[in-house]
């Protein structure tokens, strides 16, 4: 074939290519889905940057959305929703956008990619750049809003569990040998962590901070961030007076620093022995620390508050409480329900509810709201050495009794200071109760004549106090939970007054 000839033919069936796809065009059908609720799905629902950065850094990851009807889909908007979005960016379609993107057309069974960068700078405070930094993408077409979780580690921390899915429950096992956290970087904790056949130690100087919110998963719909030992684990927390370990929320703004209830809290399992909390601040959970049947907790100069429900619930349990402030709960601060032993020397317990007590303690506990169903009795039996309770309810001790067997609701208040009124009366049905004292005070709580600042969450004793020089020498406390020596007449409480 000729030169000319050839490029000819070509010409030729380049124009006729043209045309053929230009007439194939033309019955290509350009309508949009025209119903409320187009058929999208999406590649994941919790994108998350999980990379634990070690100086500024940026990454990119990305949510694919599918179009599943037969026709286009105007996808009206994506965007970020909350205060962190200045930590996200997104691109779409080519269009860059920290807040959010429109009108993106989606073509027939096809696919479009949502690619989203994060830079975070891990050294920066807390206030700036969050351990957890969350936002919601939300994907609008129609009548249809779909929202996406987004989050991303912005500190330097260990963060656990290592799956950081949004709810996630992690099971730990060591097989019976010891899980130290020895890290000096602190620890952030995120959904739920199930601990069994393990020591799980806190050297002095740990910081757990622990992630709430709501979750839904296989053990139902709860408050998140939760912490359960097994029968065969024990948690030994070992921190000390200059160096405590501490449990708390992860937001650290100083609006949430007296909330109630942002995780759940730590619960030990039935038959979970030898469990010690030293030193050892519990702040911002739905319980601080609940004991099951037969396990055994040690309680030593520690503080546990701003807590949802109780600072400490003993169910059928062995606790002992020393040197310790319990306050601003929720519900009953101390609570000992179904039976079990309990010890409580130098404490001090505040509680500013009229609706709650600083003290309850029962042989039973009902299996139904209503006490219509199964009654579980056990005997119950505790003993309340130097401890102050106080709080705006006239009564800050309750008792309840499920049987008229002797023996099976013990106590005795050697040395306390504590508000009852109705307590005694007939028909409580502990009108003995005064029998079962020694040297104690009922008094009208004063808080401007108890504490330095009650509401700065200071119960130091204050020069009015009447628990100053009301305790007795008990042998192994010396010290206060200062670390001052105690005098040879004590106060009572957990604090010596300091002239």
């Amino acid at each position: 074939m000729k030169k000319a000839s050839y490029i000819s033919f070509v010409l030729s069936s380049v124009f006729i290519g043209l045309f053929m796809l230009l007439f194939s065009a033309c019955g290509i059908d350009k309508s949009y889905h025209e119903g409320s609720l187009p058929q999208l799905s999406y590649s994941l629902d919790t994108l998350t940057f999980d990379t634990v950065f070690t100086s500024v850094g940026s990454t990119t990851k990305y949510i694919k959305i599918y179009n599943g009807e037969d026709q286009r889909v105007l996808i009206d908007e994506i965007s970020f929703a909350d205060e962190f979005s200045e930590f996200f960016r997104m691109n779409v379609d080519g269009i860059q956008s920290q807040d959010k993107v429109e009108d993106i057309t989606l073509l027939p069974n096809d696919s479009i990619y949502v690619f989203i960068e994060t830079t975070i700078d891990p050294d920066q405070p807390n206030s700036i750049s969050p351990f957890i930094i969350e936002n919601l993408l939300t994907i609008k077409s129609g009548d249809r809003s779909d929202t996406k979780l987004i989050q991303a580690w912005g500190q330097n921390a260990n963060y656990i569990p290592t799956n950081k899915q949004k709810s996630s429950i992690s099971y730990l096992s060591c097989d019976f040998g010891e899980w130290v956290w020895d890290d000096p970087r602190p620890y952030v904790l995120y959904g739920s962590l199930i601990i069994d056949s393990c020591t799980w130690r806190l050297p002095a100087g740990t910081r757990v901070y622990v992630h709430g919110g709501i979750a839904n998963n296989e053990l139902g719909i709860y408050n998140d961030g939760l912490v359960i030992l097994g029968s065969n684990a024990k948690i030994i927390s070992e921190g000390s007076l200059d160096n405590p370990v501490s449990f708390r929320t992860d937001r650290l703004e100083e609006s949430f620093q007296d909330d109630q209830g942002q995780w759940s809290g730590i619960i030990l399992s039935s038959g979970s022995v030898g469990n010690e909390l030293n030193h050892t601040q519990i702040y911002h959970s739905l319980v601080g620390i609940r004991a099951d049947s037969a396990t055994q907790l040690v309680i030593n100069n520690s503080e546990i508050g701003h807590i949802g429900g109780n600072a400490v619930l003993g169910i059928q349990s062995n606790v002992d409480i020393f040197n310790t402030v319990l306050h601003n709960t929720g519900s009953h601060a101390v609570q000992f329900i179904q039976g079990g032993s309990y010890r409580m020397t130098h404490c001090t317990v505040y509680n500013p509810s009229s609706q709650n007590f600083g003290l309850s303690m029962t042989n039973f506990r009902c299996t139904d709201p209503l006490c219509q169903g199964t009654i579980l009795v056990a005997p119950a039996n505790g003993s309340f050495r130097n401890c102050l309770f106080a709080g705006f309810s006239s009564d800050q001790i309750s008792f309840g009794d499920a049987t008229d067997e002797s023996g099976d609701l013990n106590y005795n208040f050697d040395h306390c200071v504590y508000s009852i009124d109705e307590l005694t009366d007939e028909e409580t049905g502990f009108p003995d109760f005064l029998s079962f004292t020694n040297n104690c005070l009922n008094i009208a709580y004063q808080a401007d004549s108890m504490f330095i600042n009650p509401d700065s969450f200071d119960f130091h004793l204050d020069t009015m106090a009447v628990a100053i020089d009301k305790g007795k020498v008990f042998s192994g406390f010396e010290f206060d939970k200062d670390g001052f020596m105690r005098d040879a007449l004590p106060d009572v409480g957990c604090y010596e007054f300091q002239d």
